[in-house]
């Protein structure tokens, strides 16, 4: 008989017995540990490189340059900028019968300081900043804030730069009016409570001793910098540095069964989608774990899914087999099958307006498969057809991965976007799927333990049968 866990269980919770508990902290505790660490697409990136060379896997620059050929069972990555990573495990079938791809993203919204950022004002030190994918700018103030990312000297010389995740850290933060004066401020829109030319760092109020230099607090700063870092000024101009919530993943509710961190859309997908891999030990079709930049601001640019990156990369893999041939790389992405592993809204008893409950996401109850996104009527949509929900239905089910459907919002509300539409291009088969979050965009983001398992269940299911 054919089995529906969807309607033997309420919620995923129901199902797990004690061995199937330990699994579910158990990742969700090494997912913690991860998204601690890696508050910025390069530092992701960096992170999965190290652990997947752990599990055996190798840069296929290297392959390329040694004249090294390729063979099933291999398990190789190609590193785009830093900030775009793809890992292949080889199967044993030929490339050009399709692979079967995992896609998210993992870049984050955030504040990006501007390319001069540094500026003193009333005896204080700023830094000025853009702010990067959609935001809500007013739940960016008066909260504990990190420098992450990357400055690359006119020698080539690349620093790594992280300030306010250590205990011993200082924090940096944006002010906010305070309540006493801000009678103007709570008549405005929210979008215009705290606009986005406001969002300034502060960074300092001490000055140097030297009373002859003119803007003494920038220079203070400016002195610390090089001291720790070995960088001047005009270094800023070549530099990556993302203002990100200062703090860890924590366990969140009192009986832990979820997880509040920074930057959960999307790279609690990519965590889980990379995890399911590491699990597979062999394939006959090739299998892949696409992590790319740019999603929040449209996936453009030479790291975002709009690049060629992924199908250059793949025409070097299949170079690498002694398979290459144009039309077979067009084979290639024709019969590969997706998933567009990214978040979706969960949802919210205090905000129970904007979903329409039929087809709303709800914690506990499994990894969620959106048929299509976009906004009102469907514009910019994927939207996947029937015969390939069908068989992702079938392999779930006989997987016992508890997984759900839902739309983004209710029809009118609003909307969002995944990579989903780009890979579709290819017109092979993708679908949209992850894990329903509370606070989507927002500086702390929340998600469901028993999700991020299924998550990983329902991903290593699909490499191993669609």
């Amino acid at each position: 008989m054919e089995q529906n866990l969807r309607k033997e269980y309420a919620l995923a919770w129901d199902k797990y017995d004690e061995e199937d508990l330990k699994k579910v902290f158990s990742i969700s505790d090494r997912y913690k540990n991860f998204i601690s660490k890696c508050k910025t697409e390069r530092e992701s990136v960096d992170e999965l490189i190290v652990l997947a060379e752990k599990e055996g896997y190798r840069n296929v620059q290297d392959i390329i340059n040694n004249g090294e050929t390729l063979k099933a069972g291999d398990k190789v990555y190609a590193n785009n900028m830093g900030k775009t990573l793809a890992l292949f495990l080889i199967g044993s079938e030929p490339l050009e019968k399709g692979l079967r791809i995992l896609g998210a993203h993992v870049d984050s919204p955030r504040l990006d300081l501007k390319q001069n950022p540094l500026y003193e004002d009333g005896g204080l030190a700023l830094f000025d900043t853009h702010y990067y994918g959609g935001v809500k700018k007013y739940q960016w103030v008066t909260i504990p804030l990190a420098i992450h990312g990357v400055i690359v000297k006119k020698d080539g010389t690349l620093v790594k730069v992280e300030i306010g995740e250590d205990d011993n850290d200082p924090v940096v933060g944006i002010s906010d009016l305070l309540i006493h004066l801000a009678g103007k401020q709570l008549e405005k829109k929210a979008r215009e409570v705290i606009e986005g030319e406001d969002l300034n760092v502060l960074v300092g109020s001490m000055p140097i001793k030297n009373k002859e230099v003119k803007e003494r607090v920038k220079e203070n700063i400016l002195v610390l910098l090089n001291e720790k870092y070995g960088i001047i000024e005009e270094d800023f101009v070549s530099s990556e540095l993302e203002i990100v919530p200062a703090g860890k993943a924590r366990d969140y509710g009192l009986d832990r069964s979820m997880v509040m961190g920074y930057g959960h859309d999307d790279r609690i997908c990519a965590y889980t989608s990379f995890e399911a891999l590491l699990e597979l030990k062999d394939t006959d079709r090739t299998c892949v774990a696409l992590f790319v930049d740019k999603e929040e601001i449209g996936s453009v640019g030479a790291t975002g899914m709009n690049s060629k990156f992924f199908e250059n990369i793949l025409a070097e893999i299949m170079d690498r087999k002694g398979e290459y041939s144009e039309l077979k790389l067009r084979r290639c992405l024709n019969n590969s099958h997706m998933l567009s592993s990214d978040v979706t809204a969960a949802h919210d008893p205090n905000f129970p307006g904007v979903l329409e409950k039929n087809n709303a996401a709800y914690f506990g109850k499994g990894v969620v498969f959106c048929k299509y996104t976009g906004a009102r009527g469907k514009s910019g949509s994927n939207d996947a057809n029937p015969e390939y929900i069908a068989r992702i239905r079938e392999i779930m089910d006989k997987n016992e991965v508890v997984w759900q459907t839902a739309e983004l919002g209710k029809v009118d509300q609003g909307g969002g976007g995944t990579i989903a539409y780009i890979l579709a291009q290819y017109n092979m088969e993708v679908i949209d799927c992850g894990i329903a979050l509370h606070n989507m965009h927002a500086p702390w983001e929340v998600a469901s333990k028993a999700d991020i398992y299924e998550a990983v269940k329902c991903y290593k299911a699909f490499l191993k049968e669609i």
